[in-house]
């Protein structure tokens, strides 16, 4: 059959431009790809990348717990938080860029602004304003420290680690579990609740000669109870020199004086008269005073009264509250040795007197038996000796 080359040069350019359709994706075989106006539709926009979400740490927040900013679906360029003065709380950004994290303290009570540069996957920049809300306390407790930092160089072996709060504690077990001591050498030891507002730290017996002790407070956002929290974080170092210890005994009207063990010294004294007698047990040096104004007025005995007095007395060593001290005693010298006149303290001739305020200080013993008087008190500054050991352990919260 014959054909014209027109005809077949038409067929090579249509066979041509199938090919080439099948190759540009434009044949009708190409998966339907004309529309039905025969034209190529327009390609689909891409999806937009997703906007980054911004996520704070929860409301109520304890100032002890670090502020959380997270990101998802997008990265944080820049974390800035600031308190109600326009101060920055340190942070730090994670590598992924997903986390910061606070570093910095925090208050209670406070509001924080938290403003946060994003950047989505698609690289799209964004920005964030949050806030953050510390916990409010209905009342911060203080702890204070007896003996108070810095206050004394050593303390004796009697020495009770004291922490009064300026607030009664409901929750006593939270206030001891945020309460620790470390010695060295090492010592057991143990807390016993004195009050609402007071706790004691002993071992079983005196402390050891030598001993370095340090206690330390983190009371800073610690629930103690009924909307009180603790105010602060303290540390108290104590170190602890010679064990001096007097017996003062009041059958024999005489006082020995021990040093680490070894008795150094004995001296004439005279305790309590009938009427007012010494208390008896383990006293703890709380003070000491050249001089100080004894009036018996601040235990009840005023003016007018059997036994009032208010004078000067000399080289003063308080060893309880109730109004006992070991002093220099001029005007019973005659007394001294025989009988017992006072009116509770322990009395001493002036040379003894002042020997004894030369060698004792605070946490240094007097223990006082035969007295005929009653044992001192657990709050009695210190009273803390007269427990047993069980009985200590049994006042803790814990």
């Amino acid at each position: 059959m014959r054909v014209s080359w027109g005809a077949a040069a038409l067929g090579v350019a249509v066979a041509a431009a199938m090919v080439l359709g099948v190759l540009l994706g434009t044949h009708p075989a190409a998966a339907g790809a004309l529309g039905s106006d025969g034209l190529l539709p327009l390609a689909e926009p891409a999806a937009p990348a997703p906007t980054p979400v911004v996520h704070v740490s929860a409301t109520d927040l304890n100032p002890t717990t670090p502020i959380t900013v997270t990101v998802t679906d997008g990265t944080a360029q820049t974390v800035r938080v600031t308190d109600p003065k326009g101060t920055a709380v340190d942070g730090t950004l994670a590598p992924d860029a997903h986390t910061w994290t606070s570093t910095g303290a925090l208050a209670y009570g406070t509001t924080y602004a938290v403003a946060v540069d994003t950047l989505a996957a698609d690289r799209t920049p964004g920005h964030a304003d949050e806030t953050v809300h510390t916990i409010a306390p209905k009342a911060e407790a203080y702890p204070s420290f007896v003996p108070a930092p810095n206050s004394v160089p050593t303390v004796g072996v009697g020495q009770p680690l004291v922490v009064r709060f300026d607030h009664a504690i409901t929750d006593r077990a939270a206030a001891e579990k945020a309460l620790t001591v470390t010695t060295s050498p090492a010592q057991a030891g143990g807390w016993a609740w004195i009050s609402d507002t007071e706790v004691h730290y002993r071992p079983p017996q005196y402390w050891q000669p030598g001993t370095a002790i340090t206690l330390k407070a983190a009371m800073f956002g610690v629930d103690l109870g009924d909307g009180v929290y603790g105010s602060t974080d303290r540390t108290l170092t104590l170190k602890v020199h010679d064990a001096w210890v007097a017996k003062a005994d009041g059958a024999t009207e005489q006082m020995q004086i021990f040093d680490n063990g070894a008795l150094v010294k004995t001296m004439q004294i005279s305790l309590g008269a009938p009427g007012f007698p010494s208390h008896t047990g383990p006293h703890v040096i709380s003070d000491k005073q050249p001089s100080i104004v004894m009036d018996s007025c601040t235990y009840g005995v005023c003016a007018g009264q059997p036994g009032y007095y208010k004078e000067k007395v000399d080289l003063d060593l308080r060893i309880s509250n109730d109004g006992e001290f070991v002093h220099s005693a001029p005007w019973s010298v005659g007394q001294q040795g025989n009988s017992n006149v006072s009116h509770g303290c322990v009395n001493l001739a002036p040379a003894d007197a002042q020997w004894f305020f030369d060698h004792f200080g605070i946490g240094d013993v007097v223990e006082i038996t035969n007295s005929g008087g009653p044992s001192l008190p657990l709050y009695d500054t210190y009273g803390d000796w007269e427990l047993s050991w069980p009985d200590w352990q049994a006042a803790s919260a814990l």
